[in-house]
């Protein structure tokens, strides 16, 4: 399947960051907000699940939630997973099948790290999917613009500059 059949197989809608996703899987019990950290406001599931379509036209732009979530990849091809840590620590990662040249097909970004992708392969596409626990909530995502994120973590301007909505 192509991207256009991928997105509408799944049902897939476009995503604030980019991309386009669906939510797949919602746990029914909750984790009440008495027990999660400060950083979180109200009662969360114990985890949530979407597919994650990202083509090469475009980018899943720099953002944070509060929770570590988790990347697998399904098929299409590799997409470059980058972060900034909240000491601003820039690394990346690559996620696909090809485990030879150093891909992995699943991998954990930190809570509160400020992550983008993209897909490395002109005129193609990654299918991932990401899981969160706490379960996500809109209430935990910062999508940052470019000019807040590259005052935050200057040394990294270029990457913010390029992975960022202006």
């Amino acid at each position: 399947m192509d991207a256009k059949e991928l997105i509408n197989y799944f049902n897939l809608e476009e995503h604030p960051e980019g991309g386009y996703f669906k939510e797949v899987y919602r746990s029914k019990e909750k984790i009440a907000n008495k027990n999660l950290d400060n950083q979180f406001i109200g009662d969360r599931s114990y985890s949530t699940s979407i597919y994650f379509l990202l083509t090469s036209d475009t980018f899943s732009a720099f953002h944070k939630i509060n929770q570590d979530e988790i990347w697998h990849f399904y098929t299409g091809t590799a997409l470059k997973l980058h972060m900034i840590s909240t000491n601003g620590e820039y690394s990346f990662v690559i996620i696909g099948s090809n485990f030879l040249k150093g891909e992995v097909p699943q991998f954990t970004v930190p809570a509160q790290y400020y992550f983008a992708a993209e897909v490395l392969e002109k005129d193609s596409y990654s299918f991932v999917g990401c899981t969160v626990s706490p379960g996500f909530d809109f209430r935990d995502f910062v999508l940052p613009s470019c000019s807040e994120l590259s005052r935050k973590f200057s040394m990294h301007k270029e990457i913010i500059n390029r992975l960022t909505h202006h």
